[in-house]
């Protein structure tokens, strides 16, 4: 059935606003409703109907006016704070300019007045310069350098320069490129590498004094340095060479300190032998002096006792170093008598360290043994000439 159909109860329309009684009312006002809430608030809206219900009083009073503007007070004072972190410095501008620098921990600011840019002043940073350069030699190589720095100053930092990561770099590039450039390219690939990292720190940190960066360089490092590839296996090789030679080097190094120590042993064991040799030829002669001066007086009693008692001691130490006796026999030439059981004496002494060595040593004395009884005859046949020289020698000496 249709909202308006006729014929429902006095001719009335069905109305979905219920609008009976032939009053047109229709939706309800918005405007009604919003002043209606900000009455309840407190914040103006219809205090009551006067005479006509539709007529309200309009705007807002003074304290509405007072409480919106204490909450925008609040959010302005809380949206102040901020905090700065442990390893940074906050640097506040106020309407753009440099105002101060704050450390660590929890502030407040004039919010949209002042702005706070931090900086990390703790941890060290690190980039790193390549590039292929020209060395001394008119040689191209490739080198790498690794730069560590960290922030000392957050104000030189942000404002002394435009950028100063980027004005780093670059002055690093001209140190670097610089130091190689005065280097052959043998000491940068090789033995020169510690070189060209000093001296490129050392010309580093004077180029970005005058620009105050704020910056302050920590360490360089110069990783390895490569040649071009056309030349990269001759430089391997020379680069193999060279590590070779360290290598000997060392190792001569240690033998020296190795065979030095008992160089000098020896050299002190010589001299001390020579040492107690000198004392004893000079102990001997003193010795020699001292009997010559005690057998003086008595060679000047009696000369010829004296003569032959010298001439005899001599001969008996003479005798008792070798194993040949000569025997004086009378009418016929001197014979040589030989003591074959202190030979074999002596023989059996040198053989026995070395029985266990060849056989035929051991055969020697087998041998000798053999010509003892020619010996024995030899011997019972030459005692009495024995006998008659030393009563010969007896003779003489009485």
């Amino acid at each position: 059935m249709a909202w308006n159909q006729p014929g429902n109860g006095n001719n009335n329309d069905r109305d979905p606003w219920k609008n009976q009684g032939g009053r047109d009312q229709g939706p309800p006002d918005l405007d009604e409703a919003i002043r209606n809430l900000l009455g309840k608030l407190g914040l103006g809206g219809n205090k009551g109907k006067g005479g006509d219900g539709n007529k309200s009083s309009g705007g807002f009073p003074s304290r509405g006016f007072g409480v919106i503007a204490i909450l925008v007070v609040v959010i302005w004072f809380i949206a102040g704070f901020y905090t700065v972190k442990e390893a940074e410095r906050g640097v506040v501008l106020r309407f753009g300019q440099y105002h101060n620098l704050v450390e660590s921990g929890l502030h407040w600011r004039p919010f949209f007045v002042d702005t706070v840019e931090t900086v990390d002043v703790s941890n060290v940073q690190q980039f790193q310069s390549e590039g292929f350069m020209l060395t001394q030699d008119e040689n191209v190589v490739h080198v790498e350098l690794d730069v560590q720095y960290r922030i000392v100053n957050p104000r030189d930092y942000l404002f002394a320069v435009e950028n100063a990561d980027r004005s780093l770099a670059q002055a690093t590039d001209s140190a670097l490129r610089y130091v190689v450039g005065h280097t052959t390219m043998d000491e940068v690939l090789t033995v020169g590498r510690e070189s060209v990292r000093q001296n490129t720190l050392e010309l580093l940190e004077n180029v970005i004094a005058p620009y105050q960066l704020g910056i302050q360089v920590v360490d360089v490092n110069l990783l390895p340095a490569r040649p071009p590839e056309a030349v990269k296996d001759a430089f391997d090789d020379a680069i193999s060479a060279q590590e070779d030679e360290q290598r000997f080097i060392r190792e001569a190094e240690a033998y020296a300190r190795q065979v030095e120590p008992l160089a000098r042993g020896q050299v002190r064991r010589v001299l001390q032998e020579a040492q107690a040799y000198r004392e004893q030829v000079v102990l001997k002669a003193q010795g020699e002096v001292a009997r010559f001066k005690e057998l003086l007086p008595q060679y000047i009693a009696a000369p010829v006792v004296t003569r032959e008692r010298l001439y005899i001691e001599t001969l008996e130490k003479l005798y008792s170093n070798t194993a040949k006796i000569m025997v004086d026999v009378d009418g016929s030439n001197n014979m040589m008598y030989l003591p074959l059981d202190k030979i074999l004496e002596k023989q059996r002494g040198s053989v026995e360290p070395a029985r266990s060595e060849a056989s035929s040593t051991n055969s020697r004395p087998t041998q000798s043994s053999n010509n003892i009884p020619n010996g024995n005859s030899s011997r019972s046949n030459t005692n009495d000439t024995s006998v008659r020289t030393s009563d010969r020698f007896n003779d003489g000496r009485g």
